[in-house]
């Protein structure tokens, strides 16, 4: 009798063979079903959660952390959590995927802010007429090709790439023509020849690449002119091993090769980005000669190679600071086999060459105003300019913002709420989704905007609890477990089983990653001895998305006027394309991260004590929110009493 099991997954029609003692969330992977796991497994977050239709018999019985994380009258329905639930004898098993559970259609923001820049990659091309070797002139090919570039354009260049080498007598002699020959060599950094073609030829491109966490965005540029050709995107594979980043580090830990597969797998996500940005436009990959990366502290670490578990416990020390710039074919990259690849540098701890880039492509640097600047993840990277000082600092502000670990929470894709108002005297929630498709979710700017609405039309007041009067109507319901929860969806207008809700405990989930960001902040202008904000600017996808009155609201954002909040959208990837399109802008990022004081702020009495009150709505202490303040008391008559009370 066979010891395995067939399994099919609907509706994505596909259907993997498994072993007895698999897991069903294992099963979906190899199988290539998007199944959402965002903490890599772990029983944590129950994001996972598929419906068995028939053959649950063959399957364990719901664990205790399936019996916590869904109600027992959705285990009743065969709803299981799939990192729970394994294959205890042979079978055939069908299931079938919500839309909720599924990674796929998640949106990707690639758009970023446009910086002027003055065109000087590191790559160029150059135009020569050669001499033709003679009887009475046999000098080298190297030799002949480099005093050629010395002659004509003044350059010293030292070396020809050892790929180009080989073929250099042949590639030479085909711009073979009356005594002369005519060839364009392509040239890095004026110190090295990695492309030699007959003609004259004028057709060079580069990649600019952000690898976050959660996603990762290719940029095809033109070298020649900095159009952007082409845009690619999608989910950072690793997060089959972990939607956070301390899953992935676990794994690198506890797997003899864990390192090597994480680092296998993103190259290997990133080469399908590639390759499809190239055939969007006809590009041929030997014309993409070098690419520019971007992304946090452990993404450079598991992209290089370099050992990331250090980074993730204190003193959070990387294993270098200084860009790394190297052969691309090391790593298997899709580019021209002599391209080059360039990391930018890592400022310290968790702050790393994405934070440098935003800092690149912000434009704030140098000017008379104090500017916070906030990229918000799962660790907020922040930063605090003034005119004669800038500092930077990494806040464990968690999933929670982007919608992950919640009851209801889900990444932003089509079916995700995106928005919520609350009406000021019924406390009803007015919603809207993303595409207008029935809701699955709610995401980081639904949660958002919910926790705000509520704040400011009472029905939770400034410590989060929701209050007797909104107890009192119908928009507030008690779960099985004693639990207050603000229903935003009923079950009966939902594309879920179950209702759409903000419990109690999502928002104090969402009190705590706002305080952290908010308590980084405070630290930082703390040190400068700054009181005041005069702008503050927003990185990322999340920020890019966020009603900034609800941030402000709630405290995520310092107290300022609407007008002084920028948003750059995609800003590390931003700064990924002016690194390429300028060679003075690497030099730049190194002198910067030379003077950026990196505080740290983890486990000081400091960040806990500005933790504390920023726990508060949007602050223990009201009145350091003046704007905030006004907006609240004329909304809330009873605001005060609240305060007191707090």
């Amino acid at each position: 009798m066979s010891e395995r099991s067939t399994v099919r997954f609907h509706p994505e029609a596909r259907q993997g063979d498994a072993s007895t003692g698999s897991d069903l969330l294992s099963v979906a992977i190899d199988t290539g079903v998007p199944l959402e796991h965002l903490c890599g497994g772990n029983g944590l977050c129950g994001t996972c959660e598929i419906e068995v239709d028939a053959g649950g018999k063959h399957l364990s019985s719901p664990s205790e952390v399936e019996q916590q994380l869904l109600s027992s009258d959705a285990i009743e329905q065969g709803r299981r959590l799939a990192c729970r639930c394994s294959l205890v004898d042979p079978g055939e098993i069908s299931i079938t995927v919500p839309a909720a559970s599924l990674t796929e259609g998640d949106v990707v923001l690639t758009k970023g802010h446009s910086t002027a820049v003055e065109l000087d990659p590191v790559v160029e091309q150059y135009h020569l007429r050669l001499d033709a070797p003679t009887l009475a002139d046999g000098v080298a090919d190297r030799e002949r090709l480099l005093e050629g570039l010395a002659d004509a354009y003044d350059l010293e260049v030292d070396s020809i790439d050892h790929h180009l080498h080989r073929e250099l007598p042949a590639l030479l002699r085909a711009g073979a023509h009356d005594g002369t020959l005519e060839v364009t060599a392509t040239v890095y950094d004026e110190r090295t020849v990695i492309d030699l073609e007959p003609g004259h030829i004028r057709e060079r491109y580069g990649l600019a690449i952000d690898v976050g966490t959660t996603t990762l965005a290719v940029y095809l540029i033109d070298l020649s002119t900095g159009e952007e050709l082409a845009v690619t995107s999608g989910i950072n594979p690793q997060s089959d091993f972990g939607e956070d980043l301390m899953s992935r580090m676990r794994y690198c830990r506890n797997q003899k090769d864990g390192r090597e597969k994480l680092q296998e797998v993103l190259i290997s996500g990133l080469n399908d980005l590639i390759k499809r940005a190239l055939t969007q436009v006809s590009v041929d990959r030997s014309r993409v000669y070098e690419a520019v990366f971007v992304g946090n502290t452990a993404m450079h670490h598991l992209f290089l190679g370099y050992d990331p578990t250090h980074v993730a416990g204190a003193p959070y020390v990387p294993a270098r600071h200084a860009s790394v710039t190297t052969k691309a074919d090391r790593f298997g990259l899709g580019i021209n086999e002599a391209g080059y690849l360039h990391w930018l540098p890592i400022s310290g701890g968790w702050v790393g060459p994405d934070k440098v880039a935003v800092l690149l492509a912000s434009g704030h640097l140098g000017s008379d105003k104090t500017t916070v600047c906030i990229d918000i993840g799962t660790n907020g990277e922040i930063s605090v300019a003034t005119p004669g000082c800038v500092l930077t600092t990494s806040a464990p502000a968690g999933p929670a913002l982007e919608g992950a670990e919640l009851t209801c929470g889900v990444r932003a894709r089509p079916g995700a709420i995106d928005t919520v108002e609350v009406d000021s005297t019924t406390h009803a929630p007015t919603i809207s989704t993303i595409e207008n498709e029935p809701p699955i979710g709610i995401c980081g700017s639904g949660v958002i905007d919910a926790v705000a609405s509520c704040f400011v039309t009472g029905v939770i007041d400034r410590r989060g609890t929701f209050t007797d009067e909104a107890v009192e109507s119908n928009h507030v319901v008690e779960l099985d477990d004693g639990e207050l929860a603000y229903e935003l969806v009923s079950s009966a207008d939902a594309a879920t089983v179950e209702p759409i809700r903000l419990t109690q405990n999502d928002i104090r989930d969402i009190q705590m990653a706002k305080a952290a960001i908010q308590a980084g902040t405070r630290v930082l202008l703390a040190e400068l001895d700054e009181p005041t904000v005069d702008q503050v600017v927003v990185a990322g996808g999340f920020g890019n998305h966020i009603n900034v009155q609800s941030a402000i609201d709630i405290g995520l954002y310092p107290d300022v006027p609407k007008v002084d909040v920028t948003s750059l959208g995609n800003g590390a990837g931003a700064g990924a394309r002016l690194a390429l399109l300028d060679h003075a802008t690497r030099e730049k990022a190194s002198q910067l991260v030379e003077s950026i004081d990196y505080h740290e702020i983890a486990g000081t009495d400091a960040f806990e004590q500005h933790f504390l009150e920023a726990m508060y709505l949007p602050h223990q202490r009201f009145e350091t929110c003046p704007r905030v303040k006004d907006r609240i008391e004329a909304n809330r008559p009873t605001i005060e009493v609240e305060q007191a009370r707090g």
